[in-house]
């Protein structure tokens, strides 16, 4: 099976042109190898695949004939991404809740209710 419809099929990437561009754009490694879309993969393969600013890890068990549901995806591979890439993936989300810099162009609708709730605060205790 092609190593860009394995991808798809266990559901790391959400369309096969995602996986296919991803594969092209050198973000997947096979064996520690930069691989085109068309790579064919077997089990026991070892793949690497660079998503949102992790290295994820999976060995390669079987392969699907088509798209799987979410619930059998184990039977397929097995992750053995490190735990401290998992934590980094955490910080990252807490990292972007201040992304805005004060002065930087229109507040979002966030900030604006933001604002609007801090003047219903103030004006209720005068």
């Amino acid at each position: 099976m092609r190593v860009d419809k394995y991808l798809w099929c266990i559901r790391y990437f959400k369309t096969r042109s995602i996986s296919t561009k991803a594969c092209k754009e050198g973000k997947v490694r096979v064996n520690g190898d930069l691989i085109k879309p068309s790579r064919e993969i077997y089990p026991t393969d070892k793949i690497t695949v660079r998503k949102n600013q992790i290295n994820y890890e999976l060995i390669v068990l079987d392969t699907p004939d088509n798209r799987i549901g979410a619930k059998l995806v184990d039977i397929y591979r097995k992750d053995i991404t490190p735990k401290e890439s998992l934590q980094k993936l955490d910080l990252l989300k807490y990292s972007k809740d201040y992304y805005r810099k004060k002065g930087a162009g229109r507040p979002t609708k966030k900030d604006r209710r933001d604002i609007d709730d801090w003047y219903t605060e103030t004006d209720s205790e005068e």
